[in-house]
């Protein structure tokens, strides 16, 4: 398929889609949370190369003082806490979403680099970048 064939197909495919309001899905938690407010399942798109996985979360109003990152027994977990104090004296008009805290967990395959996670929040979008390991990673095999 030619670029100009790929463009057009593209074009073609963005234009059938619709614009929708997405619901925020509350999270369903097994342990018990101290901390008052609902929880989100932030919406993530997960990325690969060669090198490593970026995990992209949506995580609206958190800053990163109220952001807690934690690898253990192999699940990553994400916790962002929302400072409603800032919503006190609000009444909304209209709202599409509801305010409340974000909270989501991965559990990481042998493939990734633990000791070389990072993260970076900016603007409420969270990308948290998974290096692969090096016997993860592709190789170029050399021919005798």
């Amino acid at each position: 398929m030619s670029a100009q064939q790929r463009t057009k197909r593209e074009t073609t495919m963005a234009e059938k889609q619709e614009l929708s309001v997405r619901e925020k899905k509350e999270l369903v938690a097994k342990e018990e949370k101290t901390i008052p407010g609902r929880y989100y399942v932030p919406y993530a798109d997960i990325h690969e190369t060669d090198d490593a996985l970026a995990v992209v979360l949506e995580m609206p109003g958190v800053e990163k003082k109220d952001l807690d990152i934690a690898l253990e027994n192999d699940v990553l977990r994400v916790d962002g806490q929302i400072d409603f104090t800032k919503y006190k004296d609000m009444e909304p008009v209209y709202t599409e979403y509801n305010v409340g805290h974000y909270a989501r967990s991965f559990t990481l395959s042998n493939k990734v680099d633990r000791e070389k996670i990072s993260a970076n929040l900016e603007d409420g979008v969270l990308t948290l970048t998974l290096p692969k390991a090096k016997h993860a990673q592709p190789r170029k095999i050399a021919i005798g």
